[in-house]
């Protein structure tokens, strides 16, 4: 059977276009550049095309399994508990059990105007790796914005937990955030170095409660 040559054209085309994704990715995205590196937690950042604020990384590597760990993050209500400036954080609509939305407030110093914002979670898990990844981008039209806050309409968060051994996971944690409004540069860059710190350290004192360190999950294979 003949294959016309316009279809071995469109096939290459195609395939072409493939290859060339990842390299146009990789100039799109500056790199990511180490800023500081305390207890075992690194923070990095990189510029991001069109916006003031830089995007972070975080990475660290914490004693607890898969199951406690997303335990945790799966519990907003308990979120002001560990997350840095959180002021209040409440569960707006459950799925299913790895499905969420909820509703989070954050808390600036006078004058500025605090901020919120609404992030759906859906936990995902690899069967063969065991590598579980939490997409958390901020939604609208879910939670009518309030008076006297300023609402986060852009906000891309993305979790990845790798299982080492049986009660040792290594997180990777990405943010990409527009902050809206009018806030000084000083502002984002004490956010930006002191935020991440100190909300996996409370993270780190958080998963020794009970309520996590024992917790297991239906939809999660730990090991």
């Amino acid at each position: 059977m003949m294959v016309p040559i316009y279809d071995y054209k469109y096939r290459n085309l195609v395939i072409f276009l493939l290859l060339l994704l990842p390299i146009a990715d990789a100039f799109a995205q500056s790199p990511w550049k180490l800023n500081t590196e305390k207890d075992g937690i690194r923070v990095f950042s990189r510029t991001v095309p069109d916006s003031k604020v830089k995007a972070l990384k975080i990475e660290c590597v914490l004693k607890t399994t898969l199951s406690q760990l997303v335990t945790l993050l799966l519990d907003v209500n308990e979120t002001d508990q560990w997350v840095y400036h959180t002021k209040t954080c409440v569960l707006v609509r459950k799925v299913s059990p790895s499905d969420i939305y909820y509703y989070a407030e954050v808390s600036l110093p006078w004058p500025m105007e605090n901020r919120d914002f609404v992030v759906h979670i859906r936990v995902f898990q690899n069967p063969q790796t065991k590598i579980v990844t939490i997409d958390a981008p901020s939604v609208s039209d879910i939670v009518p914005v309030k008076k006297g806050i300023v609402r986060i309409s852009h906000s891309k968060g993305f979790w990845k937990i790798i299982p080492l051994d049986q009660n040792l996971v290594k997180v990777e944690y990405s943010l990409q955030v527009d902050p809206g409004g009018i806030i000084p540069a000083w502002m984002v860059n004490t956010f930006a170095a002191q935020g991440p710190l100190q909300s996996f350290r409370n993270m780190k004192g958080q998963l020794t409660h009970p309520k996590y360190r024992n917790a297991t999950l239906p939809f999660i294979v730990n090991w």
